[in-house]
């Protein structure tokens, strides 16, 4: 049996509940607006990135392999949001739902890497999107 390295498991623990706090405002708005994806998608779809990339970073330490991991989940993250996307009467709706899947994913792996203020900015500034956002939009009813 391996012996557990606790100071690590500590700091992963850490790393994956910091990406769980910051994809938290982007949720509950998302929730509160009942917009499709809410509060179980986007801290799950963060908190995965961040324990994918922490994974990565430990079993390849800076290596290419690294690099493809990271790849390999921003392009999962474009596939999930894809998923999120519904086309209906010429309209595509559920965009916002997919960027803001992929900004959360961003926000995972910027924790992982120890990147906090970028974490924090794409939060802050992924929470302000969706909380204003629609009143600098065109709506159609008013065309």
């Amino acid at each position: 049996m391996p012996d557990i390295n606790f100071s690590l498991v500590w700091f992963n623990l850490y790393q994956i509940g910091i990406a769980f706090v910051l994809a938290l405002p982007i949720a509950l708005n998302r929730e509160y607006l009942t917009r499709g994806a809410g509060v179980r998608t986007y801290p799950l779809v963060s908190i995965a990135c961040c324990a994918f990339m922490l994974v990565a970073m430990d079993v390849y330490e800076g290596s290419d392999a690294e690099a493809r991991v990271m790849y390999g989940v921003i392009t999962g993250m474009g596939f999930i949001g894809g998923g999120a996307i519904v086309k209906d009467s010429g309209r595509a709706m559920g965009t916002a739902n997919a960027a803001g899947i992929w900004l959360t994913g961003a926000i995972g792996i910027s924790v992982a890497y120890s990147r906090y203020e970028i974490a924090l900015v794409l939060s802050i500034i992924g929470f302000l999107i969706f909380q204003f956002g629609n009143f600098l939009k065109k709506q159609e009813d008013q065309a």
